[in-house]
């Protein structure tokens, strides 16, 4: 597996990376079966979340079959607070049974409102940056969908990583992507096959290793056939013939018209509607097989798509003209 630098973490990461959310859907046996050929492929790097329900629990003991030292772990919380994040991270240390985290991210910082929250003094960065100085934690990141986040992060010493989508449709990170890169801050890319919608998940893959300013794109897998098929881009390095190219920017420009790429010019919903979540956890629900996991998360949001009155608001903001209205009471018949 050809490998490439983290950031400033120096972490000597393979460039395809192991994403922890559908494993939650597998036997404890075959989430130990993942690892291992994982770490045949030459795989060196997991990314997992507290809110990945199972995934640490499955991470954990798979672990302890195939060795944890093997990797580079990667887990993620939602909590903004001191106490708050330090129980998710005592949490994620007993599930994954070691006594180390090697980078400890903020899940989906939403907001520049969370990001404040999140970097206030005495709030959950003041807490992990005292893990890392006990060791706890090696390195800090951060997570999230919004680009005017991620614009902001990049230009504090706060965290050594970012996390952001990317791939053939959702091309909007290639400048973060750069002057991260400029600022040796490592660069993990997350809905490589955009959500599921893309077919062909090897060339989507090597569209995504073909910018070097990637430190590592990581695929969710839940099965050792997928695996191995996902790990092929990162040993030959190949990019993209002219044909793979042509095929698979013709399949990108066929999910843009009715595809949400998470941007956020829709907010703010009249009603209070995360909107873009909605079509994630819709992505979860339709194309990940995750439909419990979905419900749940689903059920547990104060409001929902059900809750639109319909008035409209949000399309005009919509820079790729959505239907919003329609692909919100899509979502809500799922449910």
């Amino acid at each position: 597996m050809l490998k490439r630098t983290l950031g400033r973490t120096n972490f000597n990461v393979s460039s395809v990376g192991f994403g922890g959310i559908p494993i939650q859907r597998v036997t404890k046996e075959v989430a130990a079966e993942m690892l291992i050929e994982a770490l045949n492929q030459g795989i060196n790097f997991i990314d997992t979340a507290r809110g990945y329900m199972e995934s640490e629990a499955l991470l954990g003991e798979a672990l302890q079959v195939v060795g944890r030292d093997n990797f580079y772990l990667a887990t993620k919380s939602f909590n903004r607070t001191y106490d708050g994040v330090l129980k998710d991270l005592n949490i994620s240390l007993s599930l994954l049974k070691t006594d180390r985290i090697d980078l400890f991210q903020f899940h989906n910082v939403k907001s520049l409102e969370d990001y404040n929250n999140l970097i206030a003094d005495g709030a959950a960065l003041d807490a992990i940056k005292k893990a890392k100085e006990d060791g706890i934690v090696k390195e800090i990141g951060i997570s999230s969908h919004s680009l005017d986040v991620l614009n902001v992060a990049v230009k504090t010493d706060h965290f050594a990583t970012i996390q952001f989508p990317y791939n053939a449709v959702e091309r909007q990170a290639e400048d973060l992507f750069r002057i991260a890169h400029e600022r040796n801050i490592g660069v993990i890319v997350m809905k490589p096959l955009a959500g599921g919608a893309i077919q062909n998940g090897e060339l989507a893959l090597r569209f995504i290793l073909e910018n070097q300013n990637v430190s590592v794109v990581i695929p969710g897998m839940d099965c050792v056939e997928q695996v191995i098929e996902n790990t092929k881009p990162g040993h030959d390095g190949k990019g993209l013939s002219e044909d793979q190219r042509k095929n698979l920017e013709k399949e990108a420009a066929e999910l843009g018209t009715q595809f949400c790429r998470r941007c956020g010019y829709c907010a703010p919903c009249s009603v209070g509607i995360d909107i873009p979540t909605q079509f994630i956890l819709d992505s979860y629900f339709t194309r990940y097989n995750l439909q419990e996991w979905a419900q749940t998360r689903y059920n547990s949001q104060e409001i929902k798509a059900s809750d639109c009155i319909d008035c409209g608001l949000c399309e005009p903001r919509c820079p790729y003209n959505l239907p919003i209205r329609e692909m919100l009471k899509k979502v809500a018949s799922h449910y």
